[in-house]
Parts: C-alpha cells; structure tokens; sequence
C-alpha cells in the first residue's frame, strides 16, 4: 500500500481518531502549540465516556473543557509544568504534578518511569515519502512515540515541516484527522523599565560570538532586544521564538561561530507568532531535536561561550533559586533552567544568567531573601547558580564563600530592603 493510500486510510473525524484511547491510558501532549485543538476538544466532549485516562503535557496553552475538577475522575491532567489553564487545578490539588527536569522526560518515558499509551500530536502535512514533522513541539514525544500503542495526528497545513529529529512516519500513525484553523499565537512578554535594566546588564556581557539559550519570559526577552548590536551569535536552545527570528533577519544570529553543530540553530519547540511558523519551515538553518539532546547539559556545554539566560522568582543568600512555586504553593515547573545553567558551567567561557526584578507585589516585598520562602521548590541549587542579575547589578557567585555569595546578593537587592536583609544577614552569622 502506497504511503497516500495509508494516508487515506487512517483519515477519519476527530471523534473517531478519539476512540483509540482507552480507560486508565495516559495520553501524552507535546509542549504548548505542539497541542492539537481538534483532538482535545473531542477528548474533552466525550470525556464522561472514558474513565481514568490522565492527559501528560508541558505548557498547556488552552482551557479545554476536560480541565474540570467534575470530571476528573473521567479524563484528568497530569501537568509536566503548569501553565495559565492547569495552574490553579495544581493548587486546587485536582491536577497531578509530575516533576522533572526537562532534559530528563524522554529517559523516563524510555525506561518506563512515566508511562504512555497514545500520543495526541499537531503535524504537518506529510511529504512525498510518507513523513510528517512534529515540529512544533519535538520535546518528549519522539520518545512517546517509540513507547506508545497508538499514535493520533492532528495534520494542519499551519504546521512548519522542520528538519532535524523531528519526523514520524505514516506507518507509525494509528489514526489522523485534520484540521485547518490558524496555529495559536503567543506574544511576547511585557517588557517595562525593571526588564530593559536588567537586559542591559546581561547583554553587556554577551560577547560576539556567543551561543545564546533564552527561556520564555519578559526578562529574557528584554536580553535579545538588546543585542542588536552583536555579531555571529549562534543559538542552541530550548524554546525558538520570535525574538530569535528577529535576530536572524537583522543578521546578528549567523551560527557561523559555533563548534558544535556549525551554522545551525537547534530548539526542541516553538512558541511565537504565525510569522516564526512560516519562518521555521523547511529552514536550513534551524533543526528541531528532542529535549533529551538540546537540554543535555553534557551535549549542550560542548558550545564554546554558551550563554544561557534563565528567570526566576526568588533568590536565598547561598543562590538557591526558586523558580516554579511561591512557597509550597506550585505555580510552573522544573523545565529546563538548570539543564543550561549546568550546560553553559560546562561550557568553555560559557555563562549562566538567573534574572528577576529585585521585588514583587509594588515593591512590597524582596526576592532577595535570607532563606526559601518555607515550602519552596528549589529549582536551581546553590553549587550550578554563577550569575544573578536584577536592576541594580550582577552577583556572581561560582567561586565564592557564604559570606562573599551574601553580600554580593544584598548589593543587588532593591535598596528599600538592604538594611534589613544585613540585619537577617547577622543573624545567621553571614556578615
């Protein structure tokens, strides 16, 4: 049978691709866009005729209608990492949170630590040769693929067909719909005066050259609006979006000094505007991989000047860092913040950036603190974080004692609190 008769064969409505789940299965969802709307919506629709079915993703963008604490007991969300429609179920408790650092999932679905029954995937169109790119979201669901029992596609011209390790073929597909609405769009952050501030300090020290990873966030954002000025940055990240893109066109991201895959960008998904979609597909210049090998820190420290620019939420005087809950109350994940600062600490004249503004809640209140807010998912540990930057400077801090890590930490945190944070400081024998 000829890869297009096996096409048509396995085309069908999204209520009835649905029908491969069965109860107790987990089904597994790429990472943001890489989600595909008409098979959750029919998921969701039929949800009170399944049973026990968990639904694992990173990122979910969309509030579909089986993120209901009703029906729970029908299809339930197992978060990777929360986002804005899976948050407050994790504080509610009726969303499972799975933790793990991002490098590490496809591993656990290998050696059968996470399980996985069906995978739900946005696609392109398939190719003359019978592939289709699951570009969009490469992450975790390559190795969900080679685990699952069935795999469902949800195949929308809008999907970029990438190059890379990203390509699934039509024989490995159980069943596929399609669907033709626009591909979600995420803008980018708000960027205020406290972002820019904290960007200058970071791009002053982003040399020609570098290879750059850049998380998602307003921070990180503020960073690559100020590199305009660079030359020859190459990019081996997680996350590819449109600030990226606008780099590329203004010819400072080239990949034409990097040693480890030379001339080539190389993310694991994508998250921007339908510009960045048109822009990732069939590009030479960019390669999607799963996250198991962009995140590997051992993979990822073999760039030369690895700069990796991550954000964070709260800061302790030894550095550790608190990025994925406010105190014991969860708000986003692990993801992959200390696979790159691991990655670039290993990297030959690599550095590593956490950034946070130095308050929260009108200034109320400091991120620089003495101690974890009690409860507090440590993220980043004291021994992987270098520098840490706000809008009143850099603290480095590889290479230095307790005492040197805290006052270079109160010498960054908003003044208003500095007085106190040396009194907390003496306390604990720290100055």
């Amino acid at each position: 049978m000829s890869v297009k008769e096996q096409y048509q064969q396995k085309r069908m409505a999204a209520v009835d691709a649905i029908r491969v789940v069965r109860n107790g299965d987990t089904v597994v969802i790429p990472t943001g866009v890489g989600e595909p709307p008409a098979l959750l919506t029919a998921l969701s629709e039929a949800r009170r005729d399944f049973r026990s079915v968990h639904v694992a993703q990173i990122l979910p963008l969309r509030k579909y209608a089986y993120i209901d604490p009703e029906t729970a007991e029908h299809v339930r969300h197992t978060a990777y990492f929360f986002g804005g429609s899976t948050r407050a179920g994790g504080q509610e408790g009726w969303i499972d949170y799975l933790p793990s650092y991002f490098s590490e999932l496809p591993t656990l679905i290998s050696r059968n630590l996470i399980p996985v029954d069906v995978v739900f995937s946005m696609a392109s169109p398939m190719d003359e040769h019978g592939f289709f790119s699951l570009s969009l979201g490469v992450d975790y669901t390559m190795a969900a693929v080679e685990k699952a029992r069935a795999v469902v596609l949800e195949v929308n011209a809008n999907v970029p067909f990438a190059n890379g390790d990203c390509h699934i073929h039509i024989s490995q597909v159980a069943a596929l719909t399609e669907s033709e609405d626009p591909i979600l769009e995420v803008g980018l952050p708000k960027i205020g005066p406290v972002q820019e501030a904290i960007g200058k300090y970071v791009a002053d020290m982003i040399p020609d050259g570098a290879t750059l990873q850049i998380g998602y966030g307003g921070i990180p954002d503020a960073v690559v609006m100020q590199l305009t000025d660079k030359r020859d940055l190459g990019i081996h990240t997680e996350m590819v979006g449109d600030g990226i893109m606008a780099l590329v066109e203004v010819g400072v991201v080239t990949n034409r000094r990097k040693n480890y895959h030379h001339g080539k960008m190389l993310a694991t998904f994508a998250l921007g505007s339908k510009k960045l979609y048109q822009f990732m597909n069939r590009n030479p210049a960019l390669e999607m991989h799963p996250v198991d090998f962009t995140n590997d820190p051992f993979l990822a420290g073999q760039n030369d000047n690895l700069h990796a620019i991550n954000a964070t939420m709260q800061v302790d005087f030894m550095g550790q860092c608190g990025s994925e809950s406010l105190g014991f109350t969860p708000y986003s994940g692990t993801g992959g913040q200390s696979d790159f600062v691991r990655a670039a600490n290993r990297s030959k004249g690599g550095k590593s950036f956490i950034v946070l503004p130095s308050t929260a809640k009108n200034d109320s209140l400091s991120r620089i603190v003495p101690t974890l807010s009690l409860g507090t998912h440590v993220s980043t540990g004291k021994n992987d974080v270098n520098y840490v930057v706000t809008e009143f400077g850099v603290a480095q801090l590889r290479g230095k004692t307790a005492k040197q890590r805290c006052e270079a930490l109160i010498g960054i945190a908003h003044p208003d609190f500095r007085g106190e944070l040396r009194e907390a400081a003496k306390k604990m024998k720290l100055l």
